[in-house]
């Protein structure tokens, strides 16, 4: 459902922006955990992670600054700690506060708990062990209240608020320390228990089937494509909800008709999908460098500090890395919560296209500050809620089954095209697995052949 003020939001954007307008284990973990329960570092991968094309090790060893060994080596770094971290998410609970990879090649994977008793289980996973005082269930409340309190109050100077899972912290960022101050104490928390940033930069909407290819709506609007997906028979594609509100009719970069937008959301969340036309057919390509593709396989979510990568119809295919999830950020047309933040930058005309890890999908540009000349930060909506919402199958290279609609929880059976978020719990052919790490579920992604997404109990 599109939020009351959403269509009043996006028609102001577009006006001021012009015709070009531019996202278990008991209550101490075991020293020696059960090898049954636990894979060795260097088991389990995400599928395709051994597999990144040519194009995204490029934009790689560019964006990053890596050495031509490094760039091919972070992709399945970055995929086998997400496995790592989802088997420590689940056996530390409550304790559990965050994980992070760092290191060129992504090759070091840290992961934060409340009790040191915890740090000898940490380590046999082959990751660091930080032992912190909050766990991230309770930085996760804390930003809830800085979410009620945002809803209630002018933020144009608070623009950025999050959870900084390494420094295990809450910021904000704010145009002055007065500002930021009374933020923190209108949502009840004690500022020292809070990093203020100051900065002069607002984030703003980068608003203007491969994904990243450029879409126009109405005739006036240009954003990008993100990534394929379906609903039943109908084709289409996923984008930044800012780009257009239910109803709105598109163009391909052809300028031929292409699709209307079937459901929209903004602000809140930042999320819409287009379906097309019988002309259009969905792909699991994403646009890369000079006019090569990545091929999308499936939608697990990345690790903060892993590499990420972006397509657009201003500036093309540019990477970074990722900041934080969870972060909520305030725009002049509105709020949005859930979005993640980057290093990648973007400017006009990128929202809506695709930001990928590896092969897997992550979500969709809203909005940043910065340019790709001298940089800048960059925040996308996450693909796996959009799919779940919307009750939408995201098209990969593996066939996939349609999604189950509507999207009534993840627990009970093991169902293909149902987004399963890490820590949920299944039943597959008579055997219990607890997710690893949020994904939709795929056909040939069953638990008991993908260690990497579930781990049998």
């Amino acid at each position: 459902m599109v939020h009351r003020h959403g269509r009043s939001a996006r028609r102001a954007a577009l006006a001021a922006l012009g015709a070009l307008v531019l996202a278990a284990l008991p209550s101490t973990v075991s020293a020696e955990p059960d090898p049954a329960g636990a894979a060795a570092p260097g088991a389990a991968r995400t599928p395709g992670a051994d597999h990144p094309s040519p194009a995204m090790l490029e934009a790689l060893r560019r964006d990053l600054g890596l050495t031509s060994s490094q760039a091919s080596a972070r992709p399945a770094n970055e995929a086998e700690a997400g496995a790592r971290a989802g088997i420590l998410r689940n056996a530390l609970g409550e304790r559990f506060a965050g994980a992070w990879v760092r290191g060129a090649a992504s090759e070091e994977l840290h992961v934060a708990t409340t009790d040191p008793r915890d740090t000898a289980a940490i380590e046999a996973q082959g990751a660091e062990a930080v032992v912190v005082p909050r766990s991230l269930a309770v930085l996760r409340a804390a930003k809830e209240k800085l979410d009620a309190a945002a809803a209630a109050r002018d933020t144009a100077d608070t623009p950025l608020w999050y959870v900084d899972v390494p420094a295990n912290r809450l910021v904000v960022q704010a145009r002055t320390v007065s500002a930021g101050a009374a933020f923190v104490g209108a949502a009840g928390l004690d500022d020292q228990d809070v990093t203020l940033l100051v900065s002069a930069d607002r984030p703003r909407l980068l608003q203007d089937i491969t994904g990243g290819d450029a879409y126009y709506i109405e005739d006036t609007a240009r954003c990008s494509v993100g990534f394929s997906v379906t609903r039943d028979a109908r084709q289409g594609f996923v984008t930044a909800g800012h780009c257009g509100d239910r109803g709105d009719t598109t163009t391909g970069f052809d300028r031929t008709p292409q699709g209307v937008f079937q459901d929209s959301v903004f602000p809140g969340r930042d999320m819409a999908w287009v379906g097309t036309d019988d002309t259009w057919t969905a792909t699991p390509g994403v646009r890369a460098q000079d006019g090569q593709e990545v091929q999308v396989t499936g939608s697990v979510e990345a690790l903060v500090g892993a590499s990420v990568c972006r397509s657009g119809s201003t500036t093309g295919w540019r990477c970074g890395t990722i900041r934080q999830h969870d972060t909520s950020v305030s725009y002049a047309e509105g709020t949005v919560d859930g979005v993640t933040r980057t290093t990648v930058c973007a400017e006009p005309g990128d929202s809506g296209g695709p930001f990928v890890a590896g092969t897997q999908a992550q979500g969709v540009t809203s909005g940043g500050s910065g340019d790709c000349t001298r940089g800048g930060t960059t925040f996308y909506q996450p693909v796996n809620p959009i799919l779940a919402d919307f009750g939408l199958t995201l098209t990969t290279e593996l066939a996939q089954t349609p999604a189950p609609d509507p999207q009534d929880g993840a627990e009970g059976a093991w169902v293909p095209g149902r987004v399963y978020p890490a820590g949920a719990t299944v039943t597959r052919d008579g055997v219990r697995y607890r997710c690893l790490q949020t994904h939709q579920a795929q056909s040939a992604w069953a638990p008991a052949g993908t260690p990497a997404l579930w781990q049998r109990l």
